[in-house]
């Protein structure tokens, strides 16, 4: 059985997953990198010899206990599970689409779901380990033109939160990261619509990877808390205006205008 910590990370072609990826392998550990999309592991891990790349719909419960039992059975453990995969369908609510109601909450509700029974059985059982499950600021309050994508994540917060409650006791963690915008593939999807207004709302520049990144390798995998939101003062603003959703409601047509104006200037930046 190797020394080295044994991780997996979901989402790992790109963004948040694949930057998490390569820290971790920097710093030692070895890595699973899991994606819907072959041709982007490849291209990105093909000279990491840290990294063993694999194909994960994570909407697939059957797949998830495959994945999981190869990896304990060939290291002996997993004691980190990053479920970072997500998807994004901003839209005001008449306009939702029945087949972005089954993606999204199928990728980034049941998929974190899936993942984190998975990891959490495999881990109860070697009486050790640490889920992160990556949600957002849409977790922690509601947001106008982000519907569904708030649905996703509020699901992935209370699950995980109700999940680390309960698997404490048996040595297993469970963390929710909550960040605001991060600068991504995903928040370029969202720049042209004007419902994802209120994701550009927040600073005058998005998280990068490696603010999340630097969180989770830091704060996350050291202190092991049931969640944290980045930045805090942000966080600390979604959970107001999760308590007072009338006083919010009040500040919105605000936050809108702003994320309106950072739109057009990513656009013309772009």
């Amino acid at each position: 059985m190797s020394s080295r910590p044994q991780s997996l990370v979901t989402g790992a072609a790109s963004g948040i997953g694949a930057a998490l990826t390569e820290r971790l392998a920097r710093r030692g550990h070895c890595v699973l990198a899991l994606d819907v999309d072959a041709d982007a592991l490849h291209e990105r891990y093909a000279d990491d010899d840290a990294v063993v790349t694999g194909v994960l719909d994570v909407r697939d419960a059957a797949a998830w206990d495959r994945t999981i039992d190869a990896v304990t059975s060939q290291a002996g453990r997993l004691d980190f599970c990053f479920n970072v995969a997500g998807v994004v369908r901003p839209g005001w609510v008449p306009s939702i689409a029945a087949e972005d109601v089954d993606l999204v909450i199928d990728v980034n509700l049941k998929g974190v779901i899936h993942g984190t029974r998975a990891a959490a059985r495999a881990m109860a059982h070697q009486g050790h380990g640490h889920i992160v499950n990556v949600a957002s600021l849409a977790a922690l309050a509601p947001v106008p033109g982000m519907a569904l994508y708030v649905a996703s994540k509020y699901g992935v917060r209370g699950f995980s939160l109700a999940a680390g409650h309960e698997l404490r006791e048996l040595g297993v963690f469970v963390t929710t990261v909550c960040p605001d915008a991060v600068d991504t593939p995903m928040l370029d999807l969202q720049v042209d619509n004007p419902a994802a207004a209120m994701t550009f709302s927040g600073a005058a520049h998005p998280l990068t990877v490696d603010d999340v990144v630097d969180a989770i390798v830091g704060r996350v995998m050291t202190s092991r808390p049931l969640e944290i939101a980045l930045p805090l003062h942000r966080g600390l603003l979604a959970r107001a205006g999760d308590l007072a959703p009338g006083v919010a409601a009040r500040v919105e047509p605000l936050l809108r205008r702003r994320g309106l104006r950072a739109q057009r200037r990513r656009q013309s930046d772009a």
